[in-house]
């Protein structure tokens, strides 16, 4: 039997989301401070260590039941939701309601704006203390 087919082999798994996540088992390997032969050796193991299993979670910066409870058809099916939604109302879901270079210039203006105030309480200071060290 592959490891394809075992729906629990975890080393199977780990590869499938470290491929996902798109990382070299290079990369992990040094995130956990191993070498890349021991990575193979993970990935090709059905059973892990509880302890080993939550430093690679960690280091692909997922759950330990997300490893545990990945399924291969299910990582399919969710990516497949994007595109097979039934009707063509996929782009109307980004559309903008606004003009993006209208709300850019209403920032640009309010900072503007935020910029004089702040030089104007500036200017207020050195005023104020100016007068301070004439009355002295």
């Amino acid at each position: 039997m592959s490891t394809l087919t075992k729906p629990n082999h975890i080393g199977r798994k780990i590869s499938r989301i470290r491929e996902l996540r798109d990382m070299k088992q290079e990369a992990l390997a040094q995130a956990l401070g191993i070498s890349q032969q021991t990575i193979s050796a993970i990935e090709n193991s059905e059973i892990i260590e509880e302890e080993k299993l939550i430093e690679v979670a960690k280091a692909l910066g997922v759950t330990v039941e997300a490893i545990k409870n990945f399924s291969e058809e299910a990582a399919i099916n969710y990516f497949n939701t994007f595109n097979d939604s039934g009707s063509n109302t996929f782009g109307d879901y980004n559309a903008c309601t606004f003009n993006p270079l209208d709300k850019l210039m209403e920032t640009v203006e309010e900072n503007k704006k935020l910029y004089e105030r702040l030089l104007q309480a500036e200017k207020d200071k050195i005023e104020y203390l100016e007068k301070l060290l004439q009355q002295k």
